[in-house]
């Protein structure tokens, strides 16, 4: 299909909408992007991207660019949370697309320096869709309403797209039982590029620096009743985490001691959509299939996505069979995505004495297999949507 003057609409500026944006500007389509903020704001805090990311932001001209604003990790280290001692540290690969730890804004950044030609409005909240006939359209809050020849739902766990694709369906949505904070903290000199993840019965703690070792990113989860909202925007105080986390050694108790400002949210389940498409609209991202953060892939999903909606819309003769392609192409693989890290989130979590037995195991497991741990999840690093 000719995407040249195809005029797309392009709901949220996260990383899944200024990714699917650069893809069909790439390939000549009009693209409008509306995101509700009044900028692209330096919101959030760490994000990891995998080589399966990486590609993505390669193939959309974005390589170098991301490379000079990311730190590439050695390594993901499992540290015994009590005294700080490692349990298996999984050395990861130089060459190639490698693995980044990248502040969310610099990120957004990144993406944004590949949608030449976008327009892009701010302030612009949506706040109905309209799928009826070859042009769907938007409301904004205020009354405007703009319409397109596709309609793209990026627009993340509250997405005003899904509901409409999924009309039927109820959303099942419920509480883990876990809570995460986020924060940021300076970071010591010559700290290590890699990630440390600190297991404790019932919590644990994930940290790594950013922005050239400038910055430490905290996230720390933590197993508790209480509910508590989604979103990244509840303040907490630090007292709360350094409780949760006071019987944690190692570097834990001095980088939470420098905590002065935190986030908290309660960690949802959610069901990947059962339809993700129209004849011309679809999500993309969290809108599509929202993923809870043990296996860090949620803006790497969000990058596939965006790469394999843009082909589809390019090698198939209609929209309709494209978009229907588009999620053939990707729903098995985000099903077993989120499946894999709901699963990392129970083994972060061991107790005594199952967790020294566990810890044990894969003490012995890499002395004698050291590369087996991570070509586990092979099927996930080695993907290439660029390729296929």
């Amino acid at each position: 299909m000719r995407l040249s003057g195809l005029e797309v609409i392009v709901i949220g500026g996260g990383v899944a909408g200024l990714a699917v944006s650069a893809a069909l500007l790439q390939r000549g389509a009009s693209v409008c992007l509306l995101e509700q903020a009044g900028g692209f704001l330096e919101v959030g805090a760490g994000i990891q991207i995998s080589p399966n990311g990486a590609r993505v932001v390669g193939a959309l001209g974005q390589g170098r660019a991301l490379e000079a604003v990311s730190l590439r990790s050695n390594a993901v280290v499992l540290r015994e949370g009590r005294k700080g001692t490692s349990v298996l540290r999984l050395g990861l690969p130089h060459c190639g697309p490698g693995f980044h730890l990248i502040h969310r804004a610099d990120l957004i950044s990144v993406l944004e320096g590949g949608c030449n030609g976008l327009e892009t409005r701010f302030v612009a909240r949506a706040s109905e869709v309209f799928l009826q006939g070859s042009r769907p359209s938007v409301a904004l809050e205020g009354g405007e309403k703009l319409s397109a020849d596709l309609l793209l739902g990026a627009d993340g766990l509250h997405s005003v797209l899904r509901p409409a694709l999924n009309p039927a369906s109820l959303a099942k949505t419920f509480f883990t039982g876990q809570v995460a904070w986020r924060a940021l903290i300076p970071c010591e000199p010559d700290a290590a590029p890699e990630a440390q993840v600190f297991m404790g019965p019932g919590r644990h703690l994930v940290s790594y620096p950013l922005r050239e070792g400038a910055l430490r990113n905290i996230v720390a989860v933590e197993e508790r009743r209480d509910w508590v909202q989604e979103g990244w925007h509840h303040p907490d105080s630090p007292t709360n985490l350094r409780a949760a986390f006071k019987g944690f050694g190692g570097p834990v108790p001095d980088w939470l001691a420098q905590v002065e400002q935190l986030w908290l949210w309660g960690l949802f389940r959610h069901e990947v959509a059962n339809y993700w498409h129209g004849d011309h609209a679809a999500l993309l991202g969290d809108a599509a299939h929202p993923t809870l953060p043990f296996m860090a892939q949620g803006a790497n999903m969000a990058l596939e996505d965006a790469f394999v909606l843009a082909r589809m819309l390019e090698l198939s003769s209609d929209m309709p069979s494209a978009l229907a392609g588009y999620q053939k192409a990707r729903q098995a693989r985000v099903i077993r995505v989120v499946e894999a890290a709901n699963s990392n989130a129970r083994n972060y979590h061991l107790r005594p004495p199952l967790a020294q037995i566990a810890h044990q195991v894969l003490r012995m497991g890499s002395k004698f297999f050291p590369g087996a741990p991570l070509r586990k999840f092979d099927w996930i690093y080695d993907h290439d949507v660029t390729q296929t």
